[in-house]
């Protein structure tokens, strides 16, 4: 079960469908939330900028103060939106488990907002980070770090559909260990769904066919109403096919995992996984 459920809260208006997305698995399994904020260390960045570019920090006081504002505000407005959000659905507040019903919990660190995700997101059961970003870097800094540095699931809603739904859960599957790492994470959303499509897309010589065989075999022990739903390309990009299938399925939820044939972050967020994220208009889970 998903009982500790990390939250970045930003303090932008793209937190809304995050949030939403957020209570709805708290609801299904009485979660706790814990949002979290991170301030930018307004000084110790813009002195180390400025050093680079001009040779000196000299004049740049009036600059760090104003950053250093910007800052405090974003965070005011971040803790504000999570105790609004917290007071309209009726979410305690508290750092201490209840176990019947999903509770809440605010926390701000300052400094990079990579390595506190990254420190949070270890101890946590289930990530949800949103795609969709007022700045597009900072949105796929905080997926990158999500998905390759806590070594948790990630669940990324649509923007199109805040609301999460697990009647139809379809697994894009592929025969390697981060589809099963996906799957492994995605169980209790697996065992609750009214129907659970395997779907592999056919891509030539592969082990991907018996496989889905295999993973429908044993997750039928799960929930009964499992089937494989076996796919051909369309044109030249699996990801259009996969997508469409899942479409054809009528999914609420797609799990797959972080595929990549290397460490690096720009052939992992360059090539099947970002494609999925762009073009997906379903909510993602994902683990790498």
């Amino acid at each position: 079960m998903f009982n500790y459920v990390l939250v970045p809260a930003t303090g932008t208006d793209s937190d809304g469908p995050i949030f939403e997305a957020a209570l709805q698995v708290a609801r299904l399994w009485s979660s706790h939330l814990q949002f979290l904020h991170v301030r930018i260390d307004a000084q110790k960045v813009f002195v180390a900028v400025a050093s680079a570019e001009f040779g000196g920090s000299a004049g740049l006081e009036s600059t760090i103060e104003a950053m250093e504002q910007q800052a405090i505000t974003r965070q005011n407005k971040a803790e504000q939106d999570v105790r609004a959000f917290c007071a309209r659905q009726n979410i305690e507040i508290t750092d201490a488990p209840s176990g019947d019903r999903p509770t809440a919990e605010w926390r701000a660190e300052t400094g990079e907002q990579e390595a506190w995700l990254a420190s949070h997101g270890r101890t946590a059961d289930l990530l949800v980070v949103g795609r969709v970003r007022e700045d597009p870097a900072v949105a796929r800094g905080v997926l990158e770090t999500a998905l390759l540095q806590t070594g948790r699931p990630v669940l990324i809603p649509s923007a199109k559909r805040p609301q999460l739904d697990v009647g139809t859960v379809v697994i894009a599957w592929k025969d390697t260990r981060e589809a099963a790492r996906a799957v492994a994470a995605a169980m209790p959303f697996i065992e609750r769904a009214t129907r659970v499509f395997v779907l592999a897309v056919e891509e030539g010589e592969s082990s991907t066919g018996h496989s889905c065989d295999r993973l429908c075999h044993a997750l039928r022990w799960h929930n009964p109403n499992t089937e494989v739903r076996r796919v051909k390309p369309v044109g030249a990009n699996p990801v259009d096919t996969m997508l469409q299938a899942a479409a054809r399925e009528r999914a609420d939820l797609l799990v797959m995992g972080g595929y990549s044939h290397s460490r690096m972050r720009e052939v992992v967020f360059g090539g099947f996984t970002r494609r999925v994220l762009e073009s997906a208009d379903l909510p993602v889970l994902i683990a790498h």
